[in-house]
């Protein structure tokens, strides 16, 4: 199943705000960026699982794809 780039950005918004900014409180806009930063990179690309990917994190996607593509070549 395809998705549009803005879907797959509306989502991702949506799922930024409902898993993790509606839950917790910053002090500083600093701190939000940061704290916001890091549970993209920690948990959101490396761990959360995805319909759009297949039920796998993006990082394991792109390994995939990536291995998928490299045999494809060799072949």
């Amino acid at each position: 199943m395809a998705y549009s780039a803005p879907a797959v950005s509306e989502a991702f918004n949506s799922v930024l705000k409902v898993e993790y900014v509606h839950r917790h409180t910053f002090a500083t806009r600093t701190e939000a960026r940061l704290r916001i930063a890091t549970w993209i990179t920690g948990f959101y690309n490396t761990r959360r699982l995805h319909s759009v990917c297949g039920y796998q994190s993006p990082i394991d996607y792109e390994h995939d794809h990536r291995t998928n593509s490299a045999l494809e070549l060799a072949a």
